[in-house]
């Protein structure tokens, strides 16, 4: 059965002119959110989605505390105008629910949750654009703001999506190849080099599923080079605007005093 779309042409290139292998453009934006612990919006191609991290803090219900780890809780809230539909989706919208749960699986054997008993940390998914990958745009968001919060992670998570067309595999998808293909999506561990996710909304062969398994995986340690920068350029931005404070006359008490 012939494809509904031109998912790959004869020249290699698919619909938005990228190669089988090449991943959307990836922006990064770790800036300071409101009141929030840490926070992280990132952008693949044209899906963005804001992620914003509360806690470690006392959880808010005693029935739902673990004495000896502290439990993730997360929300996730799709804006009306991310998609050309316009559907307002209710927080118990059963796919909502399926991402959180998703992530919230994702990250209990990543975050150091044992060492912060009895208390909660929140994670709420603003999903801003969608199109395609949003569990791997919702993952990579989420370990940022863990990061930018001060939460220990035993290691970066970093989520692609990929699909077969025909028998080449493709990867991180857009809505129109998510619709059309049979596709996965895979979170790993660079550094360990572990899978803390596999996931599989459609069937896919298991002659085919090897290939673009290892090219996922491959992929990530692309994407973890990308997340660590921005993370490293936060870090530098932070670090020299604690030299500029510690170096202003206001901050020096001797300075203070010769004034007076």
């Amino acid at each position: 059965m012939s494809s509904r779309v031109e998912i790959l042409n004869d020249g290699g290139f698919r619909s938005d002119g990228r190669k089988q292998y090449e991943l959307r453009d990836i922006s990064i934006d770790l800036s300071q959110q409101g009141t929030a612990d840490g926070s992280a919006t990132i952008t693949h191609g044209l899906t963005q989605v804001m992620v914003t991290v509360f806690g470690p803090r006392e959880a808010k219900m005693r029935s739902q505390t673990l004495h000896d780890r502290a439990v993730l809780n997360v929300e996730i809230n799709v804006a009306p105008f991310s998609t050309g539909e316009r559907r307002k989706r209710s927080r118990a919208d059963r796919r909502i629910l399926e991402l959180a749960a998703a992530i919230e699986s994702t990250f209990e054997p990543v975050v150091q949750t044992s060492l912060y008993p009895r208390s909660q940390i929140d994670i709420y998914v603003q999903v801003l654009q969608q199109d395609g990958g949003l569990l791997q745009a919702c993952i990579n968001a989420t370990t940022l703001a863990l990061i930018t919060a001060g939460v220990p992670l035993v290691d970066f998570v970093c989520a692609v999506s990929g699909g077969v067309h025909s028998t080449e595999p493709l990867l991180d998808l857009t809505t129109l190849e998510e619709n059309d293909l049979p596709n996965l999506t895979v979170a790993v561990m660079p550094r360990t080099r572990k899978v803390t996710l596999v996931t599989m909304e459609t069937r896919l062969h298991v002659d085919r599923f090897r290939d673009i398994f290892e090219l996922a995986c491959a992929a990530g340690q692309t994407i973890h080079k990308e997340m660590k920068r921005a993370v490293k350029d936060r870090t530098v931005a932070l670090v020299g605007a604690m030299d500029a404070g510690a170096k202003h006359p206001l901050a020096d008490p001797d300075a203070m005093m010769e004034d007076r």
